[in-house]
């Protein structure tokens, strides 16, 4: 069935006789199996429904692990100096943090760290930015975090200097790889390849509890998990397998009390509830990246690194202050789309403005990309050349089509992962460059279909139903949060907040539940619930509203299904 926004939605199909199998194997209620079979759930998911795992780290009998680590210690009893440059992100900014702090307790002193300036230095780590930190730091070993799969020339310059590489990174690599003495990456061929759902900062923090337990080191790391999940939920890798375990871990034992920084930071955004991936991923982080897209992403690694309160309170609140403005910019360039004709787009969403931001292009990418839920690239213009940011949809593997772009000469640059990439190129190849990514796109039939798990008894919905949801979380990316279908509802009491989403009801008979709305005030969504007065049908995600240590249940509204209209 096709929606107001243009979507076609298809209730999710599982066979009958493996839900009933599961419910019996699992003791799990008929939703509760549906999710997990359409999950496609492990043995392990299935257990962790209803119990706790211990966190294992899988690379210690692995190569590349294992030579890091000799190669590390080897500089540290050297006392060598030692160069950290992450990449301007929260996964980069979080990893360079954890390595740095881990040094400075082992009383390493001649380490430094370096984020790339987005506007100065461009993305990732250049040979001629390599050359001039060289030339400052003097570098016996240098660790490149969140970046270096593709600084081919950057590395042969070390190595020329005869000066020591570690690369740790996720993002997508081909061969030839970069020639650095020991280059992690599960994005590679290698043994390890099946964890390329793990982002930089798990990686560095696993490899540092490798270094540990391998030269019997007496200083633990453990305090840092919580950042390692503010990556991973930041770069919105999978919530599966070990990041799973990871999240239930932290969710579960976190004490913000024993946490200045993020103590300060939950006080600062007025975070009362206990701690949610939601908090992580579209609270703290976006606060955390608003440096790297306004100013310079240092002052992250700053924060993360001090001990003085009055340092920790002052850069918290610049942050606050940076990201507000951001948002600012933000608001301003969203609410002059043109929402009908994006809604009209049959590929994926091209937006080029000569006069954007260049910090903001990559959250626009994500706004965009979730309004429509689908592939977007925003482009605008640097220099003499063209800069773009791309955000992807699960199925579509934006960083791997971008580098076949590079390496057809589409692009002049361009680099990333399944989900979130960076891009430079001529302006005379916008053209060419949109149709090669959309004939990549049209290949992916399945990319048309959304899917619902079920249609949803209006009466059924309580706080019993939520929990029994819950069980199957944490929720992140392809672990998603399901979606029901409830059907003939009318929009009731509908309210505008702060000109950027809707609070209303759903009303079915007497029965009324609190509902809102995240979709742009200029979209068809939006309009139906603003307007409508008859019956429709609507797909929603049931959540808990938590406010003043109070929590009733809510629907967020995804879609609206209207069969009385005709689409366009």
């Amino acid at each position: 069935m096709i929606s107001i926004s243009g979507k076609n939605w298809e209730e999710v199909r599982v066979q009958k006789r493996l839900i009933d199998k599961v419910k019996i194997d699992f003791d799990l209620t008929e939703t509760q199996a549906k999710i997990a079979l359409s999950k496609n759930y492990t043995h392990q998911d299935f257990f962790l429904i209803n119990n706790e795992l211990k966190l294992n780290n899988p690379f210690l009998n692995t190569d590349d692990f294992l030579l890091g680590c000799e190669i590390l210690n080897k500089n540290i009893e050297n006392q060598n100096n030692i160069l950290i440059i992450g990449d301007y992100d929260v996964d980069g900014c979080m990893s360079t943090s954890i390595f740095f702090n881990f040094l400075k307790k082992n009383n390493n002193r001649n380490i430094h760290y370096y984020i790339p300036d987005r506007f100065k230095d461009g993305y990732g780590a250049s040979k001629d930015l390599i050359i001039h930190l060289s030339k400052r730091h003097k570098p016996n070993l240098t660790i490149f975090l969140d970046c270096g799969s593709n600084s081919h020339d950057a590395i042969k310059y070390l190595k020329s200097k005869k000066i020591n590489t570690l690369i740790i990174d996720h993002h997508n690599t081909t061969l030839p790889y970069p020639v650095s003495d020991v280059f992690i990456n599960p994005k590679k061929v290698s043994s390890y390849s099946e964890y390329n759902y793990l982002c930089t900062t798990f990686l560095t923090y696993l490899f540092l509890d490798m270094y540990i337990k391998k030269y019997k080191v007496k200083k633990s790391i453990q305090d840092s998990m919580i950042y390692v999940l503010l990556g991973t939920v930041a770069d919105v890798m999978p919530m599966k397998g070990i990041n799973k375990i990871l999240a239930k871990n932290v969710l579960l034992h976190f004490d913000i009390s024993k946490n200045l920084i993020l103590k300060n930071l939950f006080k600062i955004l007025e975070i009362k509830n206990r701690l949610t991936l939601n908090d992580l991923g579209y609270k703290i982080a976006p606060l955390i990246n608003a440096a790297g897209r306004l100013e310079n992403a240092n002052v992250v690694i700053e924060l993360f690194t001090t001990k003085l309160e009055e340092k920790i309170y002052k850069i918290s609140n610049n942050l606050f202050k940076l990201n507000n403005r951001r948002k600012l910019i933000e608001d301003k360039i969203l609410d002059k789309l043109d929402y009908l004709n994006l809604y009209n787009e049959k590929g994926v969403l091209f937006i080029y403005n000569q006069n954007l931001h260049e910090g903001v292009i990559g959250i626009l990418a994500s706004r965009v990309k979730d309004y429509f839920d689908k592939p977007c690239f925003v482009i605008t213009k640097s220099a003499n050349i063209l800069k773009g940011s791309a955000r992807s949809t699960s199925n579509f593997n934006i960083g791997e089509y971008i580098q076949n772009a590079v390496k057809s000469k589409i692009l002049i640059g361009g680099g990333g992962h399944n989900l979130a990439a960076g891009v430079s190129l001529k302006q005379t190849e916008l053209v060419n460059f949109k149709n090669y990514i959309n004939s990549q796109f049209n290949k992916k039939k399945d990319l048309t279909k959304n899917s619902y798990l079920s249609i949803l008894s209006f009466n059924s919905i309580n706080r019993q139903f939520f929990e029994s949801i819950e069980k199957l979380g944490p929720f992140g990316n392809e672990n998603s949060q399901p979606i029901f279908l409830i059907k003939d509802i009318k929009f009731t009491k509908q309210k505008i907040i702060k000109d950027k989403f809707i609070k209303c009801f759903i009303k079915k008979g007497m029965k009324l539940i609190k509902s809102i709305s995240f979709n742009h005030l200029k979209s068809k969504i939006s309009y139906q619930i603003l307007n409508y007065k008859k019956n429709l049908d609507v797909l929603v995600k049931v959540k808990i509203n938590k406010w003043n240590n109070k929590n009733n249940i809510e629907l967020e509204i995804i879609d609206i299904i209207n069969n009385t209209i005709k689409l366009d």
